[in-house]
């Protein structure tokens, strides 16, 4: 499980750097906006390699049990996912009344992903993968806030970012049900 929680803190520690809004400028700065960018997404991108190769070593060791969440936690889930997977999909440029209500929707969407997460995994594995994915998005959205970015405006008008949000969202939603079992080792359709 070490090599996850290495995962978690490179991958984590990279996203919540930006938070750091002086430290960050002196960085781009030095480097330049280019390179920075690149080396927070080598940074990133071996973090997510670490947590995937060490969620993968730590299930193939053995699931350590810490709580059995009830059957009913995954019809609660079903749905969750689904409102997650449309709160990403309304983070894209195009305007919407969905991405004026969430006002950061990709945060979102990471908070319901994990919360959604947390309920139907009771290992400790599980529980440290998405706990501190949903502890980081709490963080992150406290500090935008904090810094006065008001996200996304509001919107009084259905626009094309609503039928984006709905329409990719569900599709994203229902790609992942059917190929979770191959993509993450784990079916949540039964069988």
């Amino acid at each position: 499980m070490l090599i996850l929680i290495a995962g978690i803190v490179i991958f984590l520690g990279a996203h919540s750097f930006t938070t750091l809004r002086g430290a960050r400028e002196r960085l781009i700065a030095r480097l330049g906006a280019g390179p920075y960018r690149g080396l927070h997404s080598l940074v990133s991108l071996v973090g997510f390699g670490l947590i995937v190769w060490g969620f993968g070593q730590y299930r193939a060791a053995g699931l350590i049990p810490v709580w059995s969440p009830p059957g009913w936690t995954r019809h609660l889930t079903l749905p969750l996912m689904w409102l997650a997977f449309i709160s990403l999909a309304a983070s894209g440029p195009a305007p919407g009344v969905i991405r004026g209500l969430l006002r950061h929707p990709m945060l979102v969407a990471v908070k319901i992903w994990a919360l959604a997460h947390l309920l139907v995994n009771g290992d400790a594995g599980g529980m440290v993968l998405f706990a501190s994915f949903l502890a980081w998005a709490v963080f992150d959205r406290i500090s935008v806030k904090r810094r006065g970015d008001a996200g996304a405006p509001r919107q009084s008008k259905l626009g094309l970012g609503d039928a984006i949000a709905v329409g990719g969202g569900t599709l994203a939603y229902v790609a992942m049900l059917v190929g979770h079992r191959w993509i993450i080792g784990v079916s949540v359709l039964g069988g």
